[in-house]
């Protein structure tokens, strides 16, 4: 055992790579005493003997003297990855605990695996947080977003912990705030990637615009937007990338390969979204987005039998950046609209406001823009979608004009746009009285019997037509999936 004489710590951490270990100095740098454990017994010692060397930051070989060097209630927060190495972190430890004692996963869990912890644990009397934490190595030493769920009994125990080394806004408020019961913390965490995903794809696509459209200095441009509308931590860093040289002075972004890896959750927000009906068509266009980059010979082998368009465009930054705004906002607006639906399915009671201000620092998609959201939830905490916020009306009318024409131009220049486009279009369907879906019901009824509701009826009532006078009355049952 390596620790302090006698010392019985706040809190406990498992698991030291990047995120553990900074989490630990951060909570050490304000006053907290933290026990560390780590499946590999070497990085303990080399935790304990560099970074972790005189603050009051103790150690054990073993799982149950890390145990024993905790206060009660015991607080446990596993920074292991993500799946069966949770589980079985907590098989071992609940033999070890007492009732009333917590465990916390603090790795980037899917939400139903919190949901199953969370229930399984309560009914043993353990109580269980799953929490999402954004921001990186940086984020987790200096100040993350934290996003906490699970057992609301145990959010007393640890409140201030978290608060304390989380992220704060301009207000001074932390990042951090109870999201829910149950998967509810892993749930904000999950669509807080999805939309990450979308604003990633996003400034890809203004980049490639601005490149293809004769713009030479990108970086300029990039850190101009930084201080308007756009000012957020993805915008900033891509500035900086854009200023990055290699060993030969050529920048270092034109020689990496244009093929995006990606972890899941993203893809995990666009099937909930499905699963739920709900129209998150940015963040799943922004997933298929880095699935055709994997397809890189084969992209490379279509691009010899299809040139590109000879369409002359200009590339206008601001254009392009009130483009990207617009875009943005429709991202976010689909992000809480899914949010919205997940709180009401599964009776979380989500704060909306709470979330956005979550967001506001610390974590990768912090931006000056999150603000405005928290004001439009704080003004209507029912508000069924940002597009009808009095504040992003005007900001998308605003762009409506520079929007359409940027999309145009890149269908026209064979640039594609699978973001903006999409964003466009999901207003415009959004912002539609009636759209062809009664031509869509009239197949459906005409081809499978799925009947149909009349413009002329009460909602809720359905019909059925023998259209070709050949079928019967028969009509299937009416259900959405």
């Amino acid at each position: 055992m390596l620790c302090w004489e006698n010392m019985q710590a706040d809190i406990g951490l498992i698991g030291l790579a990047v995120m553990g270990q900074n989490l630990v100095l951060n909570m050490a740098d304000h006053g907290y005493s933290v026990a560390v454990f780590n499946r590999t017994a070497s990085k303990t010692d080399e935790f304990l003997k560099g970074p972790a060397k005189g603050k009051t930051i103790a150690g054990s070989h073993e799982l149950k003297g890390f145990v024993a060097l905790l206060k009660k209630p015991r607080r446990i927060m596993l920074m292991v990855k993500a799946g069966d190495p949770v589980d079985e972190f907590i098989d071992h430890l609940v033999p070890m605990l007492d009732q009333g004692d917590i465990i916390i996963d603090g790795g980037n869990s899917h939400f139903p695996d919190s949901q199953r912890r969370f229930e399984t644990l309560k009914a043993k009397g353990i109580l269980f947080i799953g929490t999402g934490i954004s921001g990186g190595e940086e984020g987790a030493r200096h100040g993350p977003s934290i996003m906490p769920g699970g057992n609301p009994d145990a959010w007393p125990h640890v409140k201030k912990i978290f608060q304390d080394i989380a992220a704060k806004s301009e207000d001074g408020q932390p990042c951090c705030d109870w999201v829910g019961e149950g998967g509810a913390g892993h749930y904000v965490k999950m669509v807080h990637n999805g939309i990450e995903y979308g604003d990633m794809q996003l400034i890809c696509e203004a980049y490639d615009l601005l490149k293809k459209g004769g713009q030479k200095d990108l970086a300029p441009i990039f850190t101009a937007w930084n201080k308007g509308p756009l000012d957020s931590y993805l915008i900033e860093i891509t500035a900086q990338i854009l200023t990055k040289k290699d060993a030969d002075g050529k920048l270092l972004l034109d020689k990496i390969l244009d093929v995006a890896g990606q972890k899941g959750t993203g893809k995990w927000t666009g099937i909930d979204a499905l699963d739920r009906g709900m129209p998150l068509t940015l963040i799943g266009e922004a997933v298929f987005a880095r699935c055709l980059s994997a397809l890189k010979d084969e992209r490379v082998e279509a691009s010899r039998h299809y040139p590109a368009p000879q369409h002359a465009f200009k590339a206008n930054p601001d254009q392009i950046s009130q483009a990207l705004y617009a875009s943005k906002i429709i991202s976010y607006a689909q992000g809480f609209m899914l949010m919205r639906a997940a709180s009401e399915e599964n009776q979380w009671k989500l704060n909306f406001g709470s979330i956005a201000l979550m967001w506001r620092g610390g974590c990768i998609i912090r931006s000056k823009f999150l603000g405005k959201i928290k004001e439009a939830f704080s003004k209507n905490p029912k508000l069924a979608s940002l597009l009808v916020d009095p504040f992003f009306i005007g900001e998308i009318t605003k762009c409506i004009p520079a929007w359409r024409q940027v999309v145009s131009e890149g269908a026209l220049m064979g640039v594609p746009l699978p973001c903006f486009s999409t964003a466009l279009s999901f207003f415009d369907g959004y912002r539609s009285a009636q759209l062809p879906a009664n031509l869509l019901q009239a197949q459906r009824d005409f081809f499978g019997a799925h009947t149909y509701e009349r413009v002329d009826q009460p909602r809720g009532k359905f019909f059925h037509t023998n259209w070709t006078g050949k079928g019967g009355d028969v009509s299937s049952s009416t259900y959405n999936v």
